[in-house]
Protein backbone atom coordinates (compact mmCIF):
# COMPACT_ATOMS: atom_id res chain seq x y z
CA UNK A 1 0.00 0.00 0.00
CA UNK A 2 3.00 2.33 0.32
CA UNK A 3 3.88 2.22 -3.38
CA UNK A 4 3.14 5.81 -4.42
CA UNK A 5 1.93 5.14 -7.98
CA UNK A 6 -1.79 5.74 -8.46
CA UNK A 7 -4.41 7.04 -10.83
CA UNK A 8 -6.35 10.02 -9.53
CA UNK A 9 -9.81 10.18 -11.12
CA UNK A 10 -11.40 13.62 -10.80
CA UNK A 11 -15.10 12.72 -10.93
CA UNK A 12 -16.16 16.35 -10.51
CA UNK A 13 -14.37 17.14 -13.78
CA UNK A 14 -16.08 14.20 -15.46
CA UNK A 15 -19.47 15.61 -14.51
CA UNK A 16 -18.53 19.07 -15.77
CA UNK A 17 -17.29 17.63 -19.08
CA UNK A 18 -20.61 15.86 -19.50
CA UNK A 19 -22.43 19.13 -18.92
CA UNK A 20 -20.25 20.76 -21.58
CA UNK A 21 -21.14 18.00 -24.03
CA UNK A 22 -24.83 18.67 -23.44
CA UNK A 23 -24.31 22.42 -23.78
CA UNK A 24 -22.51 21.98 -27.11
CA UNK A 25 -24.86 19.39 -28.55
CA UNK A 26 -28.24 19.70 -26.87
CA UNK A 27 -30.71 16.84 -26.64
CA UNK A 28 -29.95 13.66 -24.74
CA UNK A 29 -26.54 12.38 -23.68
CA UNK A 30 -25.43 8.77 -23.95
CA UNK A 31 -22.21 8.64 -21.93
CA UNK A 32 -19.78 6.16 -23.46
CA UNK A 33 -18.12 4.21 -20.65
CA UNK A 34 -16.90 1.14 -22.53
CA UNK A 35 -13.46 -0.34 -21.80
CA UNK A 36 -13.86 0.34 -18.08
CA UNK A 37 -14.77 3.97 -18.83
CA UNK A 38 -11.64 4.36 -20.95
CA UNK A 39 -9.59 3.12 -18.02
CA UNK A 40 -11.19 5.47 -15.48
CA UNK A 41 -13.39 2.89 -13.71
CA UNK A 42 -16.81 2.19 -15.19
CA UNK A 43 -18.92 1.88 -12.04
CA UNK A 44 -17.49 4.94 -10.32
CA UNK A 45 -17.87 7.01 -13.50
CA UNK A 46 -21.40 5.79 -14.16
CA UNK A 47 -22.45 6.53 -10.59
CA UNK A 48 -21.00 10.04 -10.87
CA UNK A 49 -22.84 10.62 -14.15
CA UNK A 50 -26.23 9.20 -13.21
CA UNK A 51 -27.86 12.59 -12.86
CA UNK A 52 -25.93 14.17 -15.75
CA UNK A 53 -26.34 11.60 -18.54
CA UNK A 54 -29.52 10.09 -19.96
CA UNK A 55 -27.96 6.68 -20.50
CA UNK A 56 -24.72 4.79 -20.95
CA UNK A 57 -23.02 3.01 -23.83
CA UNK A 58 -20.72 0.01 -23.60
CA UNK A 59 -19.21 -2.41 -26.08
CA UNK A 60 -20.08 -5.81 -24.65
CA UNK A 61 -22.74 -7.65 -22.72
CA UNK A 62 -20.30 -8.31 -19.87
CA UNK A 63 -19.67 -4.58 -19.51
CA UNK A 64 -23.41 -3.91 -19.37
CA UNK A 65 -24.04 -6.64 -16.80
CA UNK A 66 -21.25 -5.24 -14.62
CA UNK A 67 -23.11 -1.94 -14.49
CA UNK A 68 -26.47 -3.56 -13.79
CA UNK A 69 -24.96 -5.66 -10.98
CA UNK A 70 -23.64 -2.44 -9.46
CA UNK A 71 -27.18 -1.08 -9.36
CA UNK A 72 -27.05 1.22 -12.39
CA UNK A 73 -30.47 1.78 -13.90
CA UNK A 74 -31.62 3.50 -17.06
CA UNK A 75 -30.70 2.83 -20.69
CA UNK A 76 -27.50 0.92 -21.44
CA UNK A 77 -26.74 0.64 -25.16
CA UNK A 78 -24.62 -2.24 -26.47
CA UNK A 79 -22.67 -0.51 -29.23
CA UNK A 80 -21.64 -3.79 -30.90
CA UNK A 81 -24.99 -5.45 -30.32
CA UNK A 82 -24.91 -9.13 -29.45
CA UNK A 83 -22.45 -11.68 -30.77
CA UNK A 84 -24.83 -14.66 -30.62
CA UNK A 85 -28.61 -15.01 -30.64
CA UNK A 86 -28.46 -16.70 -27.23
CA UNK A 87 -27.30 -13.42 -25.68
CA UNK A 88 -30.67 -11.83 -26.47
CA UNK A 89 -32.21 -13.54 -23.44
CA UNK A 90 -29.78 -11.69 -21.16
CA UNK A 91 -30.44 -8.46 -23.04
CA UNK A 92 -34.16 -8.82 -22.36
CA UNK A 93 -33.70 -9.91 -18.75
CA UNK A 94 -31.62 -6.84 -17.94
CA UNK A 95 -33.49 -4.43 -20.24
CA UNK A 96 -30.46 -3.52 -22.31
CA UNK A 97 -30.58 -1.75 -25.67
CA UNK A 98 -28.76 -3.62 -28.44
CA UNK A 99 -27.45 -1.96 -31.57
CA UNK A 100 -28.63 -3.87 -34.64
CA UNK A 101 -26.06 -3.77 -37.43
CA UNK A 102 -26.71 -6.90 -39.51
CA UNK A 103 -29.59 -9.15 -40.53
CA UNK A 104 -28.71 -12.06 -38.22
CA UNK A 105 -29.25 -9.82 -35.21
CA UNK A 106 -32.75 -9.05 -36.45
CA UNK A 107 -33.41 -12.79 -36.77
CA UNK A 108 -32.16 -13.24 -33.22
CA UNK A 109 -35.11 -11.24 -31.95
CA UNK A 110 -37.56 -13.77 -33.38
CA UNK A 111 -36.20 -16.47 -31.07
CA UNK A 112 -37.11 -14.65 -27.88
CA UNK A 113 -39.67 -16.16 -25.54
CA UNK A 114 -40.78 -13.18 -23.54
CA UNK A 115 -43.58 -10.70 -23.35
CA UNK A 116 -41.12 -7.89 -22.71
CA UNK A 117 -40.16 -5.50 -25.45
CA UNK A 118 -36.78 -4.00 -26.24
CA UNK A 119 -35.61 -0.60 -27.34
CA UNK A 120 -33.12 -1.08 -30.17
CA UNK A 121 -30.77 1.13 -32.12
CA UNK A 122 -30.31 0.54 -35.84
CA UNK A 123 -26.87 1.40 -37.15
CA UNK A 124 -26.36 2.61 -40.72
CA UNK A 125 -22.96 2.31 -42.40
CA UNK A 126 -22.24 5.72 -43.93
CA UNK A 127 -18.58 5.17 -44.78
CA UNK A 128 -16.79 3.63 -41.80
CA UNK A 129 -17.38 0.18 -43.38
CA UNK A 130 -16.96 -1.52 -40.06
CA UNK A 131 -20.44 -2.12 -38.63
CA UNK A 132 -23.87 -1.13 -39.85
CA UNK A 133 -26.48 -2.06 -42.42
CA UNK A 134 -25.90 -0.77 -45.93
CA UNK A 135 -27.83 2.45 -46.63
CA UNK A 136 -29.98 0.72 -49.24
CA UNK A 137 -30.98 -1.93 -46.65
CA UNK A 138 -31.89 0.54 -43.92
CA UNK A 139 -35.54 0.96 -44.87
CA UNK A 140 -36.36 -2.76 -45.04
CA UNK A 141 -34.44 -3.50 -41.85
CA UNK A 142 -36.25 -0.67 -40.08
CA UNK A 143 -39.63 -2.04 -41.17
CA UNK A 144 -38.68 -5.54 -40.03
CA UNK A 145 -37.81 -4.19 -36.60
CA UNK A 146 -40.95 -2.10 -36.41
CA UNK A 147 -43.06 -5.16 -37.24
CA UNK A 148 -41.40 -7.25 -34.54
CA UNK A 149 -43.49 -7.97 -31.46
CA UNK A 150 -40.31 -7.67 -29.39
CA UNK A 151 -39.31 -4.14 -30.39
CA UNK A 152 -40.63 -1.18 -28.45
CA UNK A 153 -38.72 1.69 -30.08
CA UNK A 154 -36.02 2.24 -32.69
CA UNK A 155 -33.27 4.87 -32.73
CA UNK A 156 -31.34 5.41 -35.95
CA UNK A 157 -27.60 5.92 -35.64
CA UNK A 158 -24.35 6.10 -37.56
CA UNK A 159 -20.69 6.50 -36.65
CA UNK A 160 -18.46 8.93 -38.52
CA UNK A 161 -15.04 7.79 -39.68
CA UNK A 162 -13.58 11.31 -39.94
CA UNK A 163 -15.18 13.56 -37.35
CA UNK A 164 -12.08 14.46 -35.34
CA UNK A 165 -10.98 17.38 -37.51
CA UNK A 166 -12.86 20.64 -37.95
CA UNK A 167 -13.16 20.41 -41.75
CA UNK A 168 -16.91 20.41 -42.40
CA UNK A 169 -16.40 18.83 -45.83
CA UNK A 170 -15.49 15.48 -44.27
CA UNK A 171 -19.03 14.91 -43.01
CA UNK A 172 -20.95 16.02 -46.09
CA UNK A 173 -20.94 12.62 -47.80
CA UNK A 174 -21.72 10.46 -44.74
CA UNK A 175 -24.50 12.83 -43.69
CA UNK A 176 -26.03 12.68 -47.16
CA UNK A 177 -25.86 8.89 -47.09
CA UNK A 178 -27.57 8.86 -43.71
CA UNK A 179 -30.31 11.23 -44.87
CA UNK A 180 -30.93 9.19 -47.99
CA UNK A 181 -30.98 5.93 -46.06
CA UNK A 182 -33.43 7.19 -43.41
CA UNK A 183 -35.67 9.31 -45.62
CA UNK A 184 -39.29 8.78 -44.60
CA UNK A 185 -38.41 6.93 -41.39
CA UNK A 186 -39.70 8.48 -38.19
CA UNK A 187 -37.36 7.78 -35.30
CA UNK A 188 -34.90 9.53 -32.99
CA UNK A 189 -31.32 9.76 -34.26
CA UNK A 190 -27.82 9.58 -32.85
CA UNK A 191 -24.98 10.93 -34.98
CA UNK A 192 -22.29 12.65 -32.96
CA UNK A 193 -19.31 11.18 -31.18
CA UNK A 194 -16.85 13.43 -29.33
CA UNK A 195 -15.19 14.75 -32.48
CA UNK A 196 -18.48 15.73 -34.07
CA UNK A 197 -19.76 17.33 -30.87
CA UNK A 198 -16.63 19.48 -30.56
CA UNK A 199 -16.00 20.32 -34.20
CA UNK A 200 -19.20 20.09 -36.23
CA UNK A 201 -21.98 22.22 -34.81
CA UNK A 202 -24.03 21.75 -38.00
CA UNK A 203 -24.40 18.00 -37.38
CA UNK A 204 -26.75 17.11 -34.57
CA UNK A 205 -29.16 14.32 -33.66
CA UNK A 206 -31.45 13.56 -30.74
CA UNK A 207 -28.77 11.62 -28.83
CA UNK A 208 -25.10 12.60 -28.51
CA UNK A 209 -22.51 9.92 -27.73
CA UNK A 210 -19.59 11.65 -25.98
CA UNK A 211 -16.73 9.30 -25.22
CA UNK A 212 -13.17 10.61 -25.06
CA UNK A 213 -14.31 14.17 -24.37
CA UNK A 214 -15.98 13.06 -21.14
CA UNK A 215 -12.51 12.28 -19.86
CA UNK A 216 -11.17 15.70 -20.86
CA UNK A 217 -9.39 14.71 -24.06
CA UNK A 218 -10.01 16.33 -27.44
CA UNK A 219 -9.63 13.69 -30.18
CA UNK A 220 -8.95 16.31 -32.81
CA UNK A 221 -6.45 18.59 -31.09
CA UNK A 222 -3.57 16.66 -29.50
CA UNK A 223 -1.15 19.61 -29.64
CA UNK A 224 -3.33 22.32 -28.09
CA UNK A 225 -5.62 22.77 -25.12
CA UNK A 226 -8.84 20.77 -25.51
CA UNK A 227 -11.70 22.56 -27.21
CA UNK A 228 -14.80 23.32 -25.21
CA UNK A 229 -12.90 23.99 -21.98
CA UNK A 230 -12.64 20.28 -21.20
CA UNK A 231 -10.82 19.24 -18.03
CA UNK A 232 -8.59 16.17 -17.91
CA UNK A 233 -10.09 13.59 -15.57
CA UNK A 234 -7.15 11.22 -15.01
CA UNK A 235 -3.81 11.97 -13.37
CA UNK A 236 -1.12 9.30 -13.19
CA UNK A 237 1.12 10.22 -10.29
CA UNK A 238 3.99 8.67 -8.36
CA UNK A 239 7.13 9.74 -6.49
CA UNK A 240 10.89 9.39 -6.71
CA UNK A 241 11.78 6.12 -4.94
CA UNK A 242 15.57 6.12 -5.45
CA UNK A 243 18.29 8.54 -6.58
CA UNK A 244 21.74 7.63 -7.78
CA UNK A 245 24.55 9.42 -9.58
CA UNK A 246 26.33 7.87 -12.54
CA UNK A 247 29.55 8.91 -14.25
CA UNK A 248 29.92 9.98 -17.89
CA UNK A 249 29.87 6.92 -20.14
CA UNK A 250 27.74 4.82 -17.79
CA UNK A 251 24.37 3.54 -18.99
CA UNK A 252 20.96 3.24 -17.37
CA UNK A 253 18.38 0.47 -17.65
CA UNK A 254 17.86 -2.47 -19.98
CA UNK A 255 19.88 -2.49 -23.17
CA UNK A 256 21.94 0.54 -22.15
CA UNK A 257 19.90 2.77 -24.45
CA UNK A 258 20.82 5.82 -22.35
CA UNK A 259 24.50 6.60 -21.89
CA UNK A 260 25.45 9.55 -19.74
CA UNK A 261 27.29 12.41 -21.45
CA UNK A 262 27.93 14.08 -18.08
CA UNK A 263 27.72 13.24 -14.40
CA UNK A 264 24.03 12.45 -14.16
CA UNK A 265 21.56 12.23 -11.27
CA UNK A 266 19.08 9.48 -12.04
CA UNK A 267 15.70 9.35 -10.34
CA UNK A 268 13.80 6.07 -10.24
CA UNK A 269 10.01 6.21 -10.46
CA UNK A 270 8.06 3.06 -9.45
CA UNK A 271 5.80 3.06 -12.51
CA UNK A 272 6.14 0.95 -15.62
CA UNK A 273 4.29 -0.70 -18.44
CA UNK A 274 2.53 -3.05 -15.99
CA UNK A 275 0.80 0.09 -14.72
CA UNK A 276 0.00 1.32 -18.21
CA UNK A 277 2.88 3.71 -18.87
CA UNK A 278 3.95 2.89 -22.45
CA UNK A 279 7.16 0.94 -22.95
CA UNK A 280 7.44 2.62 -26.35
CA UNK A 281 7.80 6.12 -24.86
CA UNK A 282 11.02 7.56 -26.24
CA UNK A 283 13.77 9.14 -24.21
CA UNK A 284 13.07 12.79 -23.58
CA UNK A 285 9.35 12.25 -22.98
CA UNK A 286 8.50 14.91 -20.37
CA UNK A 287 7.82 13.98 -16.77
CA UNK A 288 6.79 16.55 -14.17
CA UNK A 289 8.87 16.35 -10.98
CA UNK A 290 7.87 18.80 -8.23
CA UNK A 291 6.28 20.93 -10.93
CA UNK A 292 9.40 20.97 -13.13
CA UNK A 293 9.79 19.18 -16.46
CA UNK A 294 12.46 16.49 -16.58
CA UNK A 295 13.19 13.98 -19.37
CA UNK A 296 12.57 10.25 -19.35
CA UNK A 297 15.84 8.35 -19.79
CA UNK A 298 16.52 4.69 -20.48
CA UNK A 299 13.96 2.09 -21.38
CA UNK A 300 10.66 1.88 -19.51
CA UNK A 301 10.55 -1.44 -17.69
CA UNK A 302 7.67 -3.42 -16.21
CA UNK A 303 7.69 -1.75 -12.80
CA UNK A 304 9.98 1.26 -13.06
CA UNK A 305 11.20 4.08 -15.24
CA UNK A 306 14.01 6.59 -14.89
CA UNK A 307 14.15 10.36 -15.11
CA UNK A 308 17.13 12.72 -15.43
CA UNK A 309 17.29 14.90 -12.29
CA UNK A 310 20.67 16.51 -13.06
CA UNK A 311 19.16 19.94 -13.63
CA UNK A 312 16.95 19.62 -10.53
CA UNK A 313 19.53 19.38 -7.73
CA UNK A 314 16.92 20.23 -5.07
CA UNK A 315 14.81 17.19 -5.96
CA UNK A 316 15.34 14.00 -3.99
CA UNK A 317 13.62 10.97 -2.48
CA UNK A 318 9.88 11.24 -2.21
CA UNK A 319 9.55 14.10 -4.70
CA UNK A 320 6.12 14.18 -6.34
CA UNK A 321 5.99 12.96 -9.94
CA UNK A 322 3.25 13.37 -12.55
CA UNK A 323 3.47 10.99 -15.49
CA UNK A 324 0.40 12.54 -17.12
CA UNK A 325 -2.35 14.90 -16.03
CA UNK A 326 -2.63 18.67 -15.89
CA UNK A 327 1.12 19.31 -16.18
CA UNK A 328 1.95 16.62 -18.75
CA UNK A 329 -0.98 16.04 -21.14
CA UNK A 330 -1.58 12.36 -21.81
CA UNK A 331 -1.82 13.24 -25.51
CA UNK A 332 1.81 14.39 -25.40
CA UNK A 333 2.96 11.14 -23.83
CA UNK A 334 0.97 9.22 -26.43
CA UNK A 335 2.62 11.12 -29.27
CA UNK A 336 6.07 10.33 -27.86
CA UNK A 337 5.04 6.67 -27.66
CA UNK A 338 3.73 6.57 -31.23
CA UNK A 339 0.13 5.97 -30.23
CA UNK A 340 -3.05 7.80 -29.19
CA UNK A 341 -4.41 8.90 -25.82
CA UNK A 342 -7.22 6.33 -26.08
CA UNK A 343 -4.71 3.49 -25.81
CA UNK A 344 -2.87 4.88 -22.79
CA UNK A 345 -6.07 5.55 -20.88
CA UNK A 346 -7.53 2.13 -21.65
CA UNK A 347 -4.27 0.47 -20.55
CA UNK A 348 -4.47 1.98 -17.05
CA UNK A 349 -4.04 -0.99 -14.71
CA UNK A 350 -2.46 -2.41 -11.54
CA UNK A 351 -1.95 0.92 -9.77
CA UNK A 352 -5.03 1.81 -7.70
CA UNK A 353 -7.63 4.32 -8.82
CA UNK A 354 -8.44 6.97 -6.25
Amino acid sequence: MTRPTRFLIHLDRLVRNCAKARQLHGGRILAVIKANAYGHGDVACAQALQSSADGFAVATLDEALHLRQAGLTGPIVLLEGVFAAAEMAEVVAHQLTPVIHHAEQVKGLSGLKSNQKLDVWLKVDTGMHRLGVAPEECGTTFESLRASTYVSSITLMTHFANADGADAQTLIMPMQRFKNATQGLTAPTSLCNSGAILGHSDVRGDWARPGLMLYGIDPGAPDVAPRGGLERVMTLESAISAVRTIAPGESVGYGGVFRAQRTTRVGVVPCGYADGYPRSAVQGTPIAVMGHSAPLIGRVSMDMLMVDLTDLPHVGLGAAVELWGDQVPVEQVAQRAGTVAYELLCNAKRAPRI
